[in-house]
C-alpha cells in the first residue's frame, strides 16, 4: 500500500500549526528539540512517545542526551512527510 506524500502546501499547514518544528533532510523530514527539567522528564516523555508509536507503527528518530530530546519525523514508505507524521506531531505536541 502507497503512502501519499504531502504536498507542498500540507507541509507548509504543518509547519505553520507546529512553528516549534523545522524541515530538515531537504524539506522531507521535520526535526524538534524538546528540554525537560532532569532525565527522569526527558525519559518518561520518551516513553509516552515510544508507547503510540508502537501502537501506530509510525516510529520517530530520535537522540537523547540527559534532559534533551530530538525527533525527526519522516515516512520512509512516502520518501518523505505524510499524514503519519502530521498525525504523529500532535500526539507527541499533546505530551509536553
Amino acid at each position: 500500500m502507497a503512502i501519499a506524500k504531502l504536498t507542498d502546501q500540507e507541509r507548509d499547514d504543518l509547519l505553520a500549526a507546529h512553528p516549534q518544528w523545522s524541515l530538515t533532510r531537504n524539506g522531507d523530514a521535520i526535526e524538534r528539540i524538546f528540554t525537560f527539567s532532569d532525565f527522569a522528564e526527558a525519559f518518561a516523555f520518551m516513553t509516552r512517545v515510544a508507547i503510540h508509536a508502537d501502537k501506530a507503527d509510525h516510529h520517530p528518530e530520535w537522540f537523547n542526551v540527559y534532559n534533551r530530546v530530538e525527533i525527526t519525523l519522516t515516512t520512509h514508505d512516502a520518501n518523505g512527510l505524510s499524514a503519519r507524521d502530521v498525525a504523529m506531531v500532535k500526539v507527541i505536541e499533546g505530551f509536553v
